[in-house]
């Protein structure tokens, strides 16, 4: 963790979550994909949101994707969060969608569609955070 990591509430992973958060430690997105019906799942789920199936595997994905929606938080909930900051659903390459920040650019420069990918941050020994961050233009 760098000193210029603020402390925010991290996430408290589950049994059920476990692989998500090990993957992110090991600079890799992972998300649930169901074996019955094919669909993503995010958050992670005991049984697929679709079908109802319980034949779930864990997948990498690309990390790749778009913008889909986001807002600039001026006036945090909690006094860690460093303002702005822009809240962020980013719809991956394979179709599912994600909620999580953007980070490395103004937020006048943020546009729906912009093509984004995931970054990772330690923030302790246990817990690293995906972020999106815009994408190179030669992607």
């Amino acid at each position: 963790m760098s000193d210029e990591t603020p402390m925010i509430p991290l996430p408290q992973p589950t049994d059920l979550s476990k692989p998500h958060w090990e993957g992110c430690r090991e600079g890799k997105l992972r998300v649930q994909r169901c074996g019955e019906c094919g669909h993503f799942i995010f958050i992670p789920r005991p049984t697929c949101t679709r079908c109802l199936s319980e034949d779930l595997e864990w997948v990498e994905s690309t990390g790749r994707g778009v913008l889909y929606s986001h807002t600039t938080v001026h006036r945090p909930q909690r006094p860690e969060f460093q303002v702005p900051y822009v809240v962020a659903i980013v719809e991956l390459e394979e179709g599912w969608h994600m909620l999580s920040n953007l980070v490395d650019v103004p937020p006048g420069k943020i546009a729906i569609g912009m093509p984004v990918e995931v970054t990772f941050r330690e923030m302790t020994d246990e817990i690293t955070l995906p972020f999106f961050r815009p994408a190179p233009p030669d992607r």
